[in-house]
């Protein structure tokens, strides 16, 4: 079995080593064998740990310990940058309740950022939704410069990971960044924290987030080590624990829809956190420019109603349009308080 992908059973996930993807000094040998791993990956799980992906270690654990110090303050102190003040950016603070997952609010509070965007930029004097500023908290020394550094990292190693499902898909190495989406990816960022503490018996809440599967192309993940992330497989709900120096990705609706199906975006979830200890977690999505046209990549078959095991009952294979009217219309399901505030209801 190759090096890149440790794959012992249907029930726990592969491990893709990728090194030979973010070294510019790896030989197309040692690429095409770290590709084809990866293509098995996302064929058969939709999910897989990367390993030896290049990420400055200080840089994760400069970020993690600004974040801890963020949900660490008081709840007024964290509400001075509340999503209400984000706006069409869709940046900002929700407390603990305050995102919905299949109308259920999920049992964590979190913090939304993502490419800090001036007012010169096109999409923002156009008031395009998730393009804009970022909303930073007061008196966090280097918390800017470090959330800003991480989403460069992180930018740059989700262009290597695609450029590998590229190569696995047949396609050249620059395929998406030149013909899919990713010349300009949609960069978002999003801080989570799961409370330990128990839901009050009056909440509807019982996940730490419900079952959904995530929009755009590839999420690449950061937890800690208190676990709860589970995927359903055709093998059923399996966990997705924590492997040290390691990032949880997994690929999203666009790319299922792209590869028809041959990619899969399988439906995750989060427990609700009785560790003890607070949860962190932070994952960034890397997704295909707003205005980005949707169309199956070349040689792609053409995808049959997967509406059967969709955990929404949504057709995905029969989506048309741009990635800005699909996560359009699903951020305002998740926010729909903001999305009426914000957008006016309209969703775009």
């Amino acid at each position: 079995m190759p090096s890149h992908l440790i794959e012992p059973s249907l029930t726990t996930l592969p491990i893709i080593d990728a090194q030979a993807l973010v070294s510019a000094r790896s030989t197309p040998s040692a690429r095409g064998a770290a590709a084809r791993s990866l293509d098995s990956a996302a064929r058969t799980h939709g999910f897989f740990y990367a390993v030896n992906h290049g990420v400055d270690a200080a840089l994760i654990e400069r970020l993690v310990l600004r974040a801890r110090a963020f949900f660490a303050q008081s709840e007024a102190a964290k509400m001075q940058i509340p999503m209400s003040a984000g706006g069409r950016a869709w940046r900002g603070y929700f407390a603990l309740g305050g995102e919905l997952t299949s109308n259920r609010p999920d049992w964590k509070e979190g913090l939304y950022l993502g490419s800090e965007l001036g007012p010169e930029h096109p999409r923002v004097r156009a008031g395009t939704i998730l393009h804009g500023a970022n909303l930073w908290p007061p008196g966090l020394d280097g918390f800017r410069d470090t959330v800003l550094a991480y989403i460069d990292a992180l930018t740059s190693l989700g262009h290597a990971l695609m450029g590998g499902l590229a190569l696995g898909l047949g396609l050249p190495e620059r395929w998406f960044a030149d013909s899919g989406g990713t010349a300009d990816p949609l960069i978002l960022l999003r801080l989570f924290n799961y409370p330990t503490r128990p839901v009050p018996a009056e909440s509807p809440a019982q996940w730490g987030v419900g079952e959904h599967t995530d929009y755009g192309l590839l999420t690449m993940l950061w937890q800690d080590d208190v676990g709860g992330l589970q995927v359903r497989t055709d093998a059923g709900w399996i966990d997705a624990p924590p492997l040290p120096d390691s990032f949880v990705c997994n690929i999203g609706d666009m790319l299922d829809r792209m590869t028809g199906g041959r990619y899969r975006s399988l439906p995750h979830r989060v427990a609700l956190n009785a560790s003890g200890r607070d949860r962190l977690s932070i994952p960034l999505f890397f997704d295909p420019d707003f205005a980005w046209r949707v169309a199956p990549v070349p040689g792609a078959a053409a995808g049959s109603d997967d509406s059967g095991r969709r955990w929404d009952g949504a057709n995905l294979q029969a989506f048309e349009g741009t990635y800005g009217d699909y996560v359009s219309a699903k951020v305002g399901k998740v926010f729909p308080e903001l999305k009426q505030q914000v957008v006016g209801g309209s969703g775009s």
